[in-house]
């Protein structure tokens, strides 16, 4: 989940590997680290904290010369965030230096080794134990740094994205993967090495994506090399053109990332669907569902895999597609599922959802899937990611970058998604009717517009309710039907936020143990529009108040029952049953927004979190 970035060509390196980190700060920040070779030596500085902390140091501590450097954003796994723990890491020899994403699950026994062999380690990381692993190689058998990196790797366990420089070769760097993203910008007499391509994008078009047990040699004024792990074979480069642009990755004007990437929803949502909903044809076309319907069709069971706010995606899924296609769906915790011993057989669909394409569990997961013989599909935002190369077909969300670290248009953009695949499901199964499939089709082309009204209507009304709630300890969270995932949504992201420990329950539940948590500085928010089980969430909301808990209900617009009955409402738009979580969901990103702000939070980067998780 660490940020990597690297530069080597003609450029000074320092701040493009600044820049770089502070846009994959996303994917860390306990520690940040940069390494800079200014011609005679390897200068570090590296500090616990932000990159703005790094930078604060940076300038202090080394000259910032040099076109050649790495640099790092550690989210920590082996050793408390500190100044040692930081990355790069050095070997004893002061010779090589290293920045590392993932873990090296086997550290300790090659720990002991190297000890034996008179190595001395300052840190607690696995990664130390790495770059000296390296250094041992290279020393042993008299390699070069490329060879002593493919077999020193060759004798890990674990997942890593390295980038390792030697200051004997100071014309090249190697890096490889294994688990963990890396990506290599080319341009003219230049190279980037970043974690993702936002680093580079300003400068480079053009990107190679490394698969999992590729390594490769970058080096100046040369082609670039890349090489398996374990057989040492070439593999041609394939250089992929770059779909993002600067301005996606740019806050334009917003306070924050969220709030941004809140009301980018409205277009997001339409871009998803553009090119594959034809309301006025009657018409869903997706490539990767068209060219395996057969598949889908005739499964016995849909298996859906994902973790944090994709799992709750999957959950709202699961009621649509159950209800419209009338096939049985089980949605799994990935991190749960492949540890498990699950009974999967050729005759499943295994559906794996991930914002990133990254995530460790999902992938694991979805390698599971395979072996077992399923048919692996998957809905992800990232193209080229590794979820998107791991499964047999997919389709993309095209929901743009995401760098909040917690979930907003990408929970919305999945749900379009899947909510697109169960009504073609339905359509080809004929269950269900062509009046009300054309009626779906009709309705979700116009939930932008609806999302957008949404956002214009209730933001002000968030704000002024979290001015109120911004100091409660607790918070519970209830939906019933289509809604009780939005519940669960909703909760976690005042949890991640804010720090306001949340619950979401289904709202029939909540007798059943949670009541006893309400009393009057208990805030509930109760999702309550008119359709579904609205009589049931009434009673619901009624048990609530005679406890004295305080109501926040979202409700359809011109709602008059619930009104009568919350301390707080907040409206929504009116839409069918299985369409409202794209709406409800809209007020709870909102208040907890607001909330975060009010109590001084980090918004965007949330303590102990990061975006892409690409760690078990």
């Amino acid at each position: 989940m660490c940020g990597i970035v690297g530069y080597i060509g003609y450029r000074e390196a320092y701040p493009i590997v600044i820049k770089g980190l502070k846009r994959l700060e996303y994917r860390g920040y306990d520690s940040a680290g940069v390494m800079l070779y200014d011609g005679t030596d390897l200068k570090v500085s590296k500090t616990k904290g932000k990159v703005s902390d790094l930078e604060e140091k940076s300038s202090k501590e080394i000259t910032t010369n040099g076109s050649i450097g790495m640099g790092h954003t550690r989210w920590a796994t082996h050793g408390v965030p500190n100044d040692v723990n930081s990355h790069p890491h050095l070997s004893n020899s002061g010779d090589l230096a290293i920045i590392h994403n993932g873990i090296i699950e086997n550290y300790e026994p090659l720990k002991k080794e190297l000890i034996k062999r008179g190595y001395v380690f300052k840190s607690d990381t696995d990664t130390e134990v790495l770059v000296n692993l390296i250094e041992d190689v290279q020393k042993k058998d008299n390699l070069k740094l490329g060879k002593a990196v493919q077999i020193a790797l060759n004798q890990v366990v674990g997942a890593y994205a390295i980038c390792v420089f030697d200051k004997k070769k100071p014309d090249e760097m190697v890096v490889a993967r294994l688990g963990s993203p890396l990506a290599i910008g080319v341009g003219e007499e230049e190279f980037f090495i970043a974690s993702d391509a936002s680093p580079f994008i300003e400068y480079t078009s053009n990107a190679i994506y490394l698969e999992d047990e590729e390594m490769a040699i970058v080096r100046l004024h040369k082609p670039l090399k890349i090489r398996k792990i374990k057989d040492d074979s070439l593999v041609d480069p394939y250089v992929q053109e770059l779909q993002m642009n600067l301005e996606q990755i740019e806050k334009g004007g917003y306070d924050h990332f969220m709030l941004k990437e809140i009301y980018e929803q409205p277009n997001v949502i339409k871009d998803t669907y553009r090119g594959r909903l034809h309301a006025n044809s009657g018409l869903i076309q997706m490539a990767g569902i068209e060219d395996n319907l057969e598949k889908f069709l005739h499964a016995d069971r849909i298996l859906i895999i994902a973790c944090g706010t994709s799992w709750h995606a999957g959950l709202v899924a699961e009621y649509v597609i159950e209800e419209f296609a009338r096939i049985p769906v089980e949605v799994e915790y990935a991190s749960e599922f492949r540890y498990r011993n699950p009974i999967i057989t050729n005759k499943d669909v295994v559906i794996a959802i991930s914002q990133s394409g990254e995530t460790a569990d999902t992938l694991a997961a979805i390698k599971l899937a395979k072996e077992k013989g399923a048919f692996v599909f998957g809905v992800c935002n990232v193209v080229g990611s590794s979820i998107s190369r791991e499964t047999h077909a997919g389709a993309y969300t095209h929901a743009g970058p995401e760098i909040g670290v917690a979930s907003t248009k990408a929970f919305t953009t999945q749900i379009t998604v899947l909510t697109m695949i169960a009504l073609r499901l339905a359509k080809a199964k004929g269950t269900m009717s062509n009046s009300d499939f054309h009626r779906y089709l009709q309705e979700l082309e116009v939930i932008p517009e609806k999302v957008a009204e949404a956002l214009s209507s209730t933001n002000d009304i968030a704000k002024e309710i979290a001015t109120i709630y911004k100091d409660a300890p607790n918070c519970l969270y209830l939906g019933r039907g289509y809604n009780f995932p939005v519940a669960l949504e909703g909760a976690l992201k005042l949890k991640e936020i804010s720090y306001i420990h949340a619950e979401g329950y289904p709202a029939a539940e909540m007798k059943h143990g949670p009541i006893a948590l309400i009393d009057e500085k208990m805030p509930v928010v109760v999702i309550a529009p008119k359709q579904g089980h609205y009589d049931k969430v009434v009673s619901n909301i009624q048990e609530i108040k005679s406890r004295s808990g305080k109501i926040i209900a979202i409700v359809t617009k011109g709602d008059v029952q619930v009104k009568g009955l919350a301390d707080h409402v907040i409206e929504i738009p009116e839409t069918s049953d299985a369409l409202s979580p794209l709406l409800t969901t809209i007020p709870l990103q909102l208040l907890s927004y607001h909330i975060a702000v009010l109590r001084g939070c980090n918004v965007d980067q949330p303590r102990n979190l990061a975006k892409s998780v690409t760690v078990e």
